[in-house]
Formats: C-alpha cells, structure tokens, sequence
C-alpha cells in the first residue's frame, strides 16, 4: 500500500479510536480483542520501507522506542479507563480525563521521535507509526479484558460486593 493509504488508515482508526473512547462500551469476555491490531500489524508490516535502508541501525531503534512508547501508551490508556459492572453481570468501561492525558503525551512523544529521526536523515515511513498503533491497540485491549475479568461477577453468582457485610435487620420492640 502506499503512504496515503497507510496515512488514512492510520487516521481513521486514531479518529474511532478517540472518539469510541469516550463513550461507555460494553467489554464481551469472548470478543476478539486482538483481532483489529493483529490486521493492522500484517499491513504494516507487509511494507518494505519500514526501516531506511541508509540508516539501518538508527532507524531500528527509532522503531523499537516507537514500539516502546505504543506500549506504554496502550497500557497507560488501560489503566485510566473506568471499568464497572452493571447488576445483570455485564462489564463495561469508559476513557477518562487521564487518558486524554495519556494520550496527547504519547503523541507528543511520537511527534518528537518524528522530528529526531527527521534531523539525523531517516526516512520514516508510516508503517512504523502503523506497528505502534497496533502495539497500543493490544496492549490496551489486553489489559482491558483481564481487568473486565477482575471486575465481572462470577457465573452463577448473585451476590453483589460487601453483600457479606449486611447484618439482618432486627425488629424493633413495640
């Protein structure tokens, strides 16, 4: 594919992303939750260009701290959303005010690694950002699921949290 396309992939799915994100979604146990990032690994990956071929080494670890930051994005994301489950037992979650944080620092660190290999002569090209997405995607999702599993009441159960520590009322003497 090229440029433009990854280039309007990417911001297609940034823009979902961003926008779903705020509004409350229910989290199915047995959801696919890997599948949208493992898609947009395959293509990013497919490409050729993903390191410069003049600056292999260099390019490599502006790719690893691109990778590194999709991940600390992807879990810092997970860890500011707001997961709670409803009495009919199903687990839902919404992106808080510290996501947006999350976010806009992880873009701002994208932007800068951007810039840096941008003053020593890489060519960067999209799929690197792609692979990142997807890291942040997964990771965020992953995370998710295993909390959604936390916080979900046990099959069967119908007893809600602190349930245990409700005493019988006594009756009052007339």
């Amino acid at each position: 594919m090229s440029g433009l396309v990854n280039a309007l992939m990417i911001a297609a799915v940034v823009v979902l992303v961003i926008v779903r994100q705020f509004r409350a979604q229910q989290i199915g146990a047995g959801r696919r939750w890997w599948l949208v990032p493992l898609i947009l690994a395959v293509v990013a990956l497919r490409e050729p260009g993903i390191l410069d071929v003049h600056h292999r080494t260099v390019s490599a670890v502006l790719l690893g701290a691109e990778l590194l930051i999709g991940l600390a994005t992807g879990a810092g994301w997970a860890w500011t959303t707001r997961i709670w489950a409803q009495p009919d037992g199903s687990v839902w979650s919404k992106s808080t005010k510290a996501s947006v944080t999350v976010w806009i620092v992880g873009i701002a660190l994208r932007v800068g690694l951007y810039a840096l290999g941008a003053a020593v002569g890489v060519h960067q090209d999209s799929a690197a950002l792609l692979v990142a997405l997807a890291a942040t995607l997964l990771v965020r999702s992953g995370i998710l699921t295993w909390r959604a599993q936390a916080v979900a009441p046990a099959a069967g159960s119908t007893t809600a949290y602190g349930d245990d520590m409700v005493r019988p009322a006594r009756k009052e003497r007339v």
